[in-house]
């Protein structure tokens, strides 16, 4: 047995984190979770795991007649992209700054204006024609979904599809083992899906309190099969999980088109590009059952299914493919987890040392990145060692170009 099992109040905790650190209070949020009389058989735990808001990130939890908003959480849909594209590493010429530019000028990143009128990280003017394409697919299930709770909509759903975000969101260039040149991106729902998760999380809460429901954490309120709100959310969930999968495929394009423009030469890339989400909730059949399965930062990894999960900057990267292994629900983690706060990176570590742990990588190298030095992340080979009997590696990423907002 590769995991270990953890005693609860209600159902086990199966955790496949050996080798990795699992500290204390990610623990006690897990075993709040697998408290909850509709979560069975048991919760599944990856090696990524830390502290999230109600439930830990790098978990998947099986529910059976509720769902719990908070632990979905508000970037609905944030997954990762990625293709293999037809060049190879002695394309790229010796400097990437110019690369990095031309990507950093083709899709909006980061956040200015306070998200705004002239926020830099949406489209300020008519948005090119790959995103109003998946406008156009998304506009009218869009209205419908704020037909019912126009409070959960954003003023810039439209503006935003396409762009990159800031945070951990990012846009990659790496080398696999072959030394062919991939484009490998992470985003999300933007601030729509951030819009539907609130809105969601706190109509749950209401409910919970005007049902009288005590909880062990006040963001593991849910909402009960069978009642509007119940509908409500798994509707505009699933459209937020749709737009954060059009909005990766929109900026893969542009991207792909920024690197012909810098190099000169057309860019295409695989048509069989892997695009999975990591933070979502889907109706699936386990155990004989179907259940929700809400995995809030893990990727489904099914038998034969390919996923991506991700190091830190300058570490590396991994294309998998899925065991199906029921015991962690065909799932397996979504990259590097955090084992240092933002605030507490900033505290511990200097921009000199972001610089020389990003030697080799074409990407910022100031203050303004410094909560994402690789520092603050676990060990992806020691997380990779830990989940061997949920994937297996089909390719290994190195960065050599890093966007990040």
């Amino acid at each position: 047995m590769s995991y270990d099992v953890f005693e609860t109040s209600g159902v086990h905790v199966k955790a496949w984190t050996r080798g990795v650190p699992f500290d204390g209070k990610a623990l006690a949020q897990v075993k709040n979770v697998a408290s909850l009389p509709f979560v069975r058989p048991h919760v599944a735990v990856m090696p990524d795991v830390h502290v999230g808001i109600g439930a830990t990130v790098g978990s998947v939890i099986a529910t059976t007649g509720a769902v719990i908003p908070a632990a979905v959480g508000v970037d609905l849909g944030c997954g990762m992209v990625a293709a293999r594209t037809n060049l190879v590493a002695s394309d790229l010429p010796d400097g990437l700054g110019a690369v990095r530019s031309a990507i950093e000028a083709a899709v909006p990143h980061g956040r200015t204006d306070f998200g705004g009128r002239n926020d830099v990280g949406a489209w300020r003017k008519t948005p090119p024609e790959p995103v109003t394409a998946a406008w156009a697919g998304l506009a009218a299930r869009h209205a419908i979904v704020l037909e019912k709770h126009p409070k959960c909509g954003h003023a810039r759903a439209q503006g935003q599809l396409g762009t990159l975000g800031g945070g951990n969101h990012f846009i990659e260039l790496c080398l696999d083992e072959a030394d062919a040149v991939w484009v490998m991106l992470h985003s999300g729902s933007r601030g729509q899906g951030n819009s539907i998760g609130t809105y969601f999380i706190e109509k749950a809460r209401e409910e919970m309190r005007r049902w009288l429901i005590n909880l062990p954490d006040r963001d593991l309120a849910y909402l009960p099969e069978g009642s509007a709100l119940f509908k409500d959310y798994l509707e505009a969930v699933g459209w937020a999980q749709d737009y954060a999968a059009e909005n990766r495929r929109a900026m893969l394009t542009l991207t792909l088109e920024a690197v012909s423009k810098a190099l000169g030469r057309e860019v295409t890339g695989s048509t069989d590009a892997v695009n999975c989400h990591h933070n979502y909730v889907s109706r699936e059949v386990h155990y004989g059952e179907e259940r929700l399965i809400t995995r809030k930062g893990a990727v489904r990894a099914g038998v034969g299914e390919l996923g991506i999960i991700p190091g830190s900057m300058g570490a590396r990267s991994f294309i998998v493919r899925g065991k199906g292994n029921a015991e962690s629900f065909c799932s397996c983690s979504h990259g590097a987890g955090r084992v240092l706060s933002r605030t507490e990176a900033r505290k511990r570590y200097s921009v000199a040392d972001h610089i020389e742990a990003t030697r080799g990588v074409e990407c910022r190298k100031d203050d303004g990145v410094l909560d994402e030095i690789p520092m603050a992340y676990k060990d992806i080979d020691a997380e990779m060692a830990a989940q061997s009997d949920l994937v297996e590696v089909v390719h290994t990423l190195r960065q050599v170009v890093c966007v990040k907002g």
